[in-house]
Parts: structure tokens; C-alpha cells; sequence
């Protein structure tokens, strides 16, 4: 291509490759220009674009640079590594942009990291690569030996598809002495034209041949030739004569074929068939034979083609009006095509982002669009809108070139991804559009604790459980995704009566579950509450807790136990009924207590053996042993009842008392019948040993309190402390008081007893007195206690045949109160150290 050029040519097209026209640069839009020369080889050099933009190579690199070119081919290419533009496919001007000019590629350079593009304009210079041609190479014409000399007879023009000095310059007719050609002015709206110059003699030269030269300005100069053949024809000397020289006409590009869009006239002075005229199109411009026809007859000129407005928007076309003759004259039709709204707006995605972080602040780019509409003028306007999204807005940067951005904070838990409509209309009348959905993922941070799905869990898990066992789970939630929303329950360390909470439960880190690390006693701890963690496995990790009440459910593990009477291996313990006693005498009260709960707690009694059921009776309730019915003289002395304690557990559980009842009104009635009581053989051999022990202990406890009572005696007058120890069989025992579990009161009525004390302790006896409200203290023979009276200070060191007076409680449930604790001795005791230890004591 460039060896077909001129030296200076070249020299010119060369500086014009590497001239910069124009350069504005920023940080959002910059645009360069560059001209070149048509058909330069591939890989050839445009332009130094990182040069001539400020920018790095590394920039280029980098931000992943490209080009975009909307829906055109790419004729230019971005070689990053250099930073510079080379031709990408060979350019022919003519095919991109016919005779418009200036000829020029668009594009834009897209960077990224940050988003950013450049408009690049490449102006394609025209090189003299096509000569002019004729659409015909030969024209032929009849003409009339008749003709007038300076007839005009119109030829066909020549294309050169070159533009500027490079196009058609002009036309040359072979040496003739004939026709001469008639001066043509390239660019001109008139025809070239072969003029008659001296009249023809069809007997002297019936046929001429001609030579039509088309020459353009190129260097090197190119050319086109037409063979232009020539009949002389008789008679007919009369051409016809267009009405018009111009016609125009406008027509909308949506017309229907068939469309009339002027009629061409046109008269000639011949008559009869030489006078006949007939309509042609003789010269149109590439393409424009397939749009339009003329009725041959009548010239009337119509539209056959579907026409585009914007490929092409000015038709000439020649429209020839002939007779039989051969004579024929031109009329011009100029056709300007109206431009209709029918091209909807084309969206081009340059850039965009499918995935962004829901902590991205607003006016984060997200999406570059190019709008194009070929249309023109209002038809052409375009603008941009959401579909009703609140989160995104849509901006215009530049022209036909919108941004989609945030516009407030996004929320991946309320919306993990959007479909983005952006609709593009015209302003045109009707208004044309195009959308494009855009999918944006919305990525997650970790920006929601875990919530519980309660503010505080209560348990429950019976005692005597397995250790292991699962009491109940805890759940939490977590509004976040993936990782983020991977919950972990954590036993937060805290102490339960001093123990770490982690020896009672433990969680399970993955589901919740609480287990229970031992067994429970609810008689040890009947609730304990803790605190559980949920955290998430985001970075850093959030977090909540919640509180857990475990309260342990009593079971039926624990058996009534009887509080009185008292079991003592070794001695019976009687209660005394007199025989006088009436129906519902109150006997004595089975007290028992059951450290479960609830109804494992509700004790009941019955009476499960009797000497003599017909006798007696417990309280199902309160064990009360009652008389029911009147006692008497037949009545054996000794009785013995078994009385069994029940819960109301399921299973139930019971305990069983022995209660000796000892029916009678005197103390020895009471010794005969009871010295037949078994008694521990050990207990029986130890007894002598323990009681000369005891003697000797006694007596130097005796000296020493008898010091301390003279002592007191002196310093305390009114106060006395009266020391009495007996060997009698028969010693009367006391049970402390108690509340009674009605509610009634404590034991609070004493009645007075004579106690006459003989040689023979078998004689004894003992006497009712009157009620009193002396307190005594009851004396036990296993623990060697004593009896003191606190409110009669009366001395009852006399005599050893003195009546001894000892005063008994009295309670509104027990109106006999005496209880009496029988120890039988052997017989072969001495009655002598007995009568030495009460002595002493």
C-alpha cells in the first residue's frame, strides 16, 4: 500500500499516524485521538496510549485494561505490556464509513481497581486504493444523423469509493473530432455530458467508438475507462426536455413499499413515436437501485426498499426521459429520508460487579453501561431508571453513559441477592425501551450475634438420675451465613454452693444439648441455674447468653423415719394406761418425719399388730394411739402394738415402731408383768462391772459437787440444786417436748406423783397428787442424768422411808402423762449397791 504512494504522500500520512489532535485526561474520563492511514499492516503502531494518558504500565497491567468497542468489530488492539495501541485487522476506510467523512473508530479503554475508561478516537485517513470505475464498461447510443450540432448526450458517471484528493478528479474523451466532452466540475450536481460538435453523415460514419476516461488526484494517479459505442440513427432530431431539473422529496424511513414519492416529467417536440417518451433511472448511488423504480410510462417514482435512516439519509438519483429516437434528457430526484422513533435504545454491560460485600458504603460503583440509540435528534435522547429499588441508584457520567451505584447501606439478611432492572427508553413519540436484569450477590460479614430462641429456659430431671443423661437442649439462631452463622454453645464457668458448675452439667458445643454430669439428690439441692454461651464462628466471633434453671424433681427414695417413741436396744420404754381410762383416751403419738417432698412426704399409720386390736387405734393422719373403747379389769397388763409409717410415694416406702402400752394404776402391777422382758445377755453380764465403775466415778463426782453446792448455797440463797440417784428397777422417763404437728402447743400441764421408797424396792409405791406447774428434768439411767426442780425448792434429802414427790408434764393430749422407762436387773444384784449409788447421787 504505502509503495503506491508518493514520497511526499507518505511523509504526510506517516506524520498524521503518529499526530495527537486532541488529549483531555481525569481521573473518571480522558480522551485521545489518533490518525492513520487506511490498510496499515496488522501489529502496526497507533499510538503510545500509557504515554499519552499519564499512565503506568503497571497501571495497565493491574487494572486488567481492555477495550471496548460496543457491538463494532475491533480493529485496535491494547498491547499492556508496552502500553501502546496496534492495529488489530486490516482498516478499509471505504467499508467502514463509504464517502462520510471524517472516517473515525470510537472506543473506550476500561480499567478497573478503581473503574475507570478513556475515549479513544482513531481518525482512518483515505489512501488512493481504488480507482474510478463505471458501473457499465460500455454505453451505447443511437443517434439521429439529424441531430443539432451541440447536442448533449448524457454519460455515466464513475465511482471512486476514495474520498478527498484520492476520489474522482475527472473525465477524458478519446481524440474525436466529433463529440467533444463537455467541461465537468467534480462535485457539481451536473451530469457529465458528450457534446456534438460537428453534425453527423450516417453515410459517411455510421458507428463511432469512444473512450470515456475517469481520472482521480491520487498519487500514483489511478483511472477507469468506459467504451462508449455510437449508432447514427435517421430522422428523429428532437430530444425530449425534462419538465424539471430538480425534483425533491422527503419520505420516513417506516414508509411501506410501494410508496409514491414524486412523479418526473418530461415533453418532446417530436411527434409520433419519435415524440413517445419513456422513463428510466439511469444514475443512482450504490444501493439505491434495489429502493426505488420509475413507471416507464408515466415517470412516476416509487419506493420498492425498506429504507434506514440511519445507514443512509440522501438519495440523488438521475432519472432519464428518452423518446424512440434515442434523444433523452436527465431530471435530477433528490430524496431526503425522515427519520422515525424505530431503533429501541441498546444497553452494553462494560463492567460490572456480581458480588459485593453487604458492608460496602453507598456510592460503591457496581455496574458501567454504554446506551446507544441510532436514532436522531429526541429520538435518540435516552434515559436510564431502576425498577423500584431502593438501595441502588442510577447516574449518568457522560454522554450515553450511565453508573449503577449504591445508594444506602446494604442488609444481606434481609436481601442475600437483588435483580437489578435498569430500563433504558428514548424520548421518541411512542417512546421506545430496553432493560437488563442485573443478579447482584450480596456477600455476608459477621454482624448478627446469635439470639437464643428463649430469654431463659427452665428444666426439669428427676433425682437418682444417670449421669449422662440429657436434660433438654438450648437453640440459638444466627441471621448470618455460612461460617458466620455457625453457632457453638459454650458452659460459661460460674459455681454452684462452691463446686464449678461443669461437675453438675455439660453442653454439647455443636447442638446445645445439656447433660447431666452426675446424679442429682434433691435432698441435697433441689435447683441450681447457669449460663450458656452461643457464639458464632465468625472473625472476630459475636456472641450471647442465655440463663438455664435446672430444678431436680424429688423421687421416693427415702423412707419415714420415727422420731418418737425412741427404739433403745437395751430397755423398754411403756407407755402406762390407767384402767380407769375412757374411750378415746390418748395413749402416746407415733411423731415420724420423711425428708422427701410433696406427697413422698404425706405419711400415714396404721396399726399392723395388736395384743389387742379390739383396744386400741392409730390416727391414719397424726398417729395418735387412742382407747376405743372403755379399758378393763380383763385387760392384760402388757400390750404391745406394732404400728407401721407409710409415704404416700409411688412405690410407697414404710417404717415400723414397737409401742409397749402398760395397762394399770400402780408401778409394781406394772414391774410384775414386765421383769418378763428379754434382755441382752451382754448387756446383763457387763451390767455389775459397769456399775462399780460407775460408783467409783460417781462418788468423786459427789464430793466435787457437793464443794460447788455449799458453794453456790452461800452466794445464792434462794437457789438450790438437789442431786438424786436411784438403783429402784422403776424409773420414770420423760420425752423432751415437742410441737405437736396440729398446731396445738407444747406439753405444759404437770401433775404431782408420791413415790414411796421402801427397803424392798418391789414394795414400792407410788401415789397420784395434785397438778401442778413445777418443771422437772428427766433422768435417763443410760447417761446417769438427774432430775432437778426449779420452782419447789423443797429438800428431799431425808429419810430413805421418806416419800419421794416427782412431778410429771402434762399435755392436753396426753392426760396420763407418765411415761416410764423399766430397767429389770438380775437377781442376784446386791440391793445394798444399789442403796449405796442412790445414796451417793
Amino acid at each position: 500500500m504505502y509503495g503506491r504512494m508518493s514520497g511526499r504522500t507518505m511523509t504526510r500520512q506517516v506524520g498524521l499516524l503518529f499526530f495527537m489532535s486532541f488529549v483531555s485526561l481525569s481521573s473518571v474520563l480522558g480522551q485521545v485521538s489518533y490518525s492513520i492511514p487506511e490498510e496499515m499492516a496488522k501489529g502496526s503502531l497507533v499510538g503510545n496510549i500509557a504515554q499519552d494518558l499519564g499512565l503506568d504500565v503497571k497501571r495497565l497491567k493491574a487494572g486488567k485494561a481492555r477495550i471496548y468497542t460496543g457491538e463494532t468489530r475491533e480493529y485496535v488492539e491494547l498491547n499492556k505490556e508496552r502500553g501502546v495501541l496496534v492495529i488489530k485487522e486490516r482498516i478499509d476506510r471505504e467499508a467502514l464509513c463509504g464517502q462520510t467523512t471524517p472516517c473515525a473508530l470510537d472506543f473506550q479503554i476500561i480499567l478497573e481497581n478503581p473503574m475507570q475508561f478513556y475515549s479513544i478516537t482513531v481518525e482512518i485517513t483515505d489512501i488512493n486504493d481504488n480507482s474510478p470505475a463505471f458501473k457499465n464498461s460500455e454505453m451505447k447510443f443511437e443517434i439521429s444523423e439529424t441531430v443539432q450540432i451541440g447536442s448533449k448526450f448524457v454519460l455515466e458517471k464513475a465511482v471512486d469509493v476514495d474520498v478527498g484528493i484520492n476520489g474522482l478528479q475527472g473525465y477524458s474523451l478519446s481524440s474525436s473530432d466529433t463529440f467533444i466532452l463537455n467541461p465537468y466540475k467534480i462535485g457539481s450536481s451536473r451530469n457529465v455530458e458528450m457534446v456534438l460538435k460537428k453534425p453527423l453523415d450516417r453515410e459517411k460514419q455510421e458507428r463511432l467508438s469512444l473512450v470515456l476516461t475517469a481520472t482521480d488526484g491520487g498519487e500514483p494517479q489511478l483511472s477507469g475507462t468506459m467504451q462508449i459505442a455510437i449508432s447514427v440513427l435517421d430522422s428523429n432530431d428532437n430530444a425530449p426536455v425534462c419538465t424539471q431539473a430538480e425534483y425533491k422529496t422527503n419520505v420516513k424511513e417506516n414508509s411501506l413499499k410501494g410508496t409514491v414519492l414524486t412523479t418526473v416529467s418530461a415533453s418532446d417536440a417530436d411527434e409520433g413515436p419519435h415524440g413517445h417518451i419513456q422513463y428510466s433511472i439511469s444514475n443512482v448511488p450504490e444501493g439505491a437501485l434495489d429502493l426505488f423504480d420509475v413507471d416507464k410510462e408515466n415517470g412516476v417514482v416509487t419506493l420498492v426498499g425498506k429504507l434506514d435512516y440511519e445507514k443512509f439519509r440522501h438519495y440523488e438519483i438521475d432519472v432519464q426521459a428518452s423518446d424512440e429516437g434515442g434523444n433523452s434528457d436527465v431530471c435530477k430526484v433528490i430524496i431526503e429520508v425522515l427519520d422515525t422513533n424505530d431503533n429501541p435504545p441498546a444497553i452494553n454491560i462494560m463492567s460490572a460487579s456480581s458480588s459485593i460485600s453487604e458492608d460496602v458504603k453507598p456510592g460503591t460503583v457496581l455496574t458501567m453501561m454504554n446506551i446507544q440509540d441510532p436514532d436522531s435528534e429526541e429520538n435518540g435522547k435516552v434515559h436510564c431508571t431502576l425498577d423500584e429499588n431502593i438501595h441502588f441508584t442510577i447516574t449518568s457520567t457522560s454522554n450515553n453513559f450511565f453508573t449503577l451505584v449504591t445508594d444506602s447501606e446494604l442488609d444481606r439478611e434481609r436481601a442475600s441477592v437483588y435483580n437489578i432492572t435498569v430500563t433504558c427508553s428514548d424520548e421518541g413519540v411512542p417512546s421506545l425501551s430496553s432493560s437488563v436484569t442485573l443478579t447482584l450477590q450480596i456477600s455476608d460479614v459477621n454482624d448478627n450475634a446469635p439470639v437464643f430462641e428463649r430469654s431463659s429456659y427452665e428444666a426439669y430431671i428427676v433425682e437418682n438420675n444417670t449421669p449422662g443423661l440429657s436434660i433438654f437442649t438450648v437453640k440459638a439462631t444466627d441471621a448470618d451465613w455460612n461460617q458466620n452463622a455457625r453457632v457453638s454453645y459454650i458452659l460459661e464457668e460460674s459455681s454452684v454452693n462452691g463446686v464449678p458448675v461443669s461437675s453438675y452439667v455439660s453442653v454439647s458445643a455443636d447442638s446445645g444439648v445439656i447433660h447431666a454430669v452426675r446424679s442429682f439428690d434433691y435432698e441435697q439441692i433441689k435447683d441450681f441455674h447457669f449460663r450458656v454461651k452461643a457464639q458464632d464462628g465468625g472473625s472476630p466471633p459475636l456472641s450471647s447468653n442465655v440463663t438455664v434453671k435446672i430444678l431436680i424433681q424429688d423421687q421416693n427414695d427415702n423412707p419415714p423415719q420415727v422420731l418418737y417413741p425412741v427404739q433403745t436396744g437395751g430397755s423398754v420404754v411403756a407407755e402406762m394406761v390407767p384402767r380407769s381410762a375412757d374411750v378415746g383416751y390418748l395413749v402416746t403419738k407415733v411423731v415420724a418425719v420423711d425428708v422427701d417432698s410433696g406427697q413422698n412426704a404425706w405419711l400415714s399409720y396404721k396399726l399392723q399388730k395388736a395384743t389387742d386390736r379390739a383396744l386400741f387405734e392409730v390416727g391414719l393422719q397424726n398417729g395418735e394411739i387412742r382407747t376405743i373403747r372403755q379399758v378393763s379389769d380383763k385387760d392384760a397388763v402388757k400390750q404391745r402394738l406394732t404400728v407401721t409409717v407409710e409415704d404416700n410415694g409411688q412405690p410407697s416406702r414404710s417404717a415400723t415402731v414397737i409401742v409397749n402400752v402398760a395397762v394399770a394404776d400402780s408401778f409394781p402391777e406394772v414391774l410384775s408383768e414386765f421383769t418378763d422382758f428379754p434382755h441382752d445377755k451382754e448387756y446383763n453380764d457387763n451390767l455389775t462391772f459397769y456399775l462399780v465403775l460407775a460408783l467409783a466415778v460417781v462418788s468423786f463426782l459427789f464430793i466435787t459437787c457437793l464443794v460447788v453446792i455449799i458453794s453456790v448455797k452461800i452466794y445464792r440463797w434462794r437457789q438450790s440444786r438437789i442431786l438424786y440417784h436411784s438403783n429402784l428397777p422403776v424409773i420414770p422417763y420423760y420425752p423432751p417436748r415437742y410441737s405437736d404437728t396440729l398446731g396445738t402447743g407444747t406439753l405444759q400441764h404437770v401433775y404431782n406423783y408420791e413415790v414411796c421408797r421402801t427397803t424392798d424396792s418391789r414394795k414400792s409405791d407410788c401415789k397420784f397428787g395434785r397438778a401442778g406447774s413445777q418443771n422437772v428434768l428427766i433422768m435417763d439411767p443410760s447417761t446417769t442424768g438427774t432430775m432437778q426442780r426449779i420452782q419447789n425448792e423443797k429438800s428431799i434429802l431425808d429419810e430413805p422411808d421418806s416419800p419421794l414427790e416427782v412431778s410429771f408434764p402434762e399435755d392436753t393430749h396426753f392426760r396420763n402423762p407418765l411415761f416410764v422407762r423399766l430397767f429389770l436387773q438380775q437377781s442376784e444384784l446386791d440391793v445394798f449397791s444399789f442403796s449405796l449409788v442412790a445414796y451417793f447421787l
